[in-house]
Formats: structure tokens, sequence, C-alpha cells
């Protein structure tokens, strides 16, 4: 059915280097509106802690999405296999958390997160890197932006439930 309505051109959609087809949000809430579909108030989804996780191995991209699909936590999380992925749709996801690998092929961590560093629409954004690299390698590659959070691997799943609690916490305070 979407890709009948990609073809009319109903939604607009392209696919990624990999194959896969992505398609705009903004089409897709205007073909809700345009059929007046039931679309969910904008306030509770707001509520939510938008998170952006950019990790290329499998098993801890999976482990870290099952880790916020399981949260009692509000948080909605959406995973990518490379940093090319996030620039093409970080803007349409509008995330207020970058989990980023940095050793990763292509446009790894380190690009991705400077690429991001220098537009204004991600100043805002709490940015969290994982990676098995040291702070002497961390640094030799440029190190990173003032104010990201460096977590080593492997991973402490207790600190990310700490981590997620503090940033829920600090929104809800904010509202």
């Amino acid at each position: 059915t979407i890709q009948t309505l990609v073809e009319k051109n109903e939604l607009q959609a392209w696919k990624t280097q990999g194959g896969h087809r992505r398609i705009s949000m903004p089409s897709i809430r205007e073909y809700q509106r345009k059929h007046n579909m039931l679309v969910s108030a904008p306030e509770a989804r707001d509520q939510r802690l938008k998170v952006l996780l950019v990790e290329d191995d499998a098993v801890t991209r999976e482990m870290l999405r099952d880790f916020c699909s399981r949260s009692e936590m509000p948080v909605d999380c959406t995973a990518m296999a490379s940093g090319l992925e996030a620039l093409i749709d970080i803007a349409s996801i509008r995330p207020d958390v970058l989990i980023a690998d940095l050793n990763m092929p292509g446009v790894d961590g380190f690009e991705l997160l400077r690429t991001l560093q220098g537009n204004p629409m991600f100043a805002k954004l709490s940015v969290l890197v994982i990676s098995a690299l040291s702070a002497d390698e961390i640094q030799a590659r440029g190190g990173l932006p003032e104010g990201a959070i460096f977590m080593p691997k492997p991973l402490n799943m207790q600190w990310f439930k700490g981590f997620f609690a503090a940033l829920v916490g600090q929104r809800m305070a904010e509202v």
C-alpha cells in the first residue's frame, strides 16, 4: 500500500544507499490531514523523549533499541546503522537526544557530530557518544564537541537507565 501511495505521488519518499525506503514525515501528515485520518495529539507525542541511535553494530543497536522500548520512561527510539542515514533523516526526526557510535564505516560518528555541530537547528540536542575508542584515540581524531557525554563500551545499562531518568526529569521540570 505504501509503495502504491509513493508511486501515485501521494507520499514523498526516497531510497537510502542501502536500498531502504524513507518516507517524508510532512508528506505522511499531509496525507493524514487530506484523508481525515486520526492523528495523535501533538501534546501527547511531544511529551516523549525522542532518541536517535546511530550504531553500526547490530547487536548493540538492538540492545539499546530494546532497552528504550521496554523502558517505563516516555522514550521513543529511532535506530539507524550509519551516520549517512542519520544525516538524511535527522531533520525530520528532530530528536532530543543523539546516541552515536564513533567508529563506523562511511560517515562515522566524528563526521556526523561535526556536521550537526554547525547547524543551529541542533543546538539544544543532547549528545551521548558510545565507543570502544580510548580517550587518546578520540583526541587524535579531533575530540568530541563541547557538551557531548562519553560512555565507553561495553555499555553499562544501569547507567543508561539513570541517564534517561535524568533527561526525562529535566524535561518535566522545564514544563
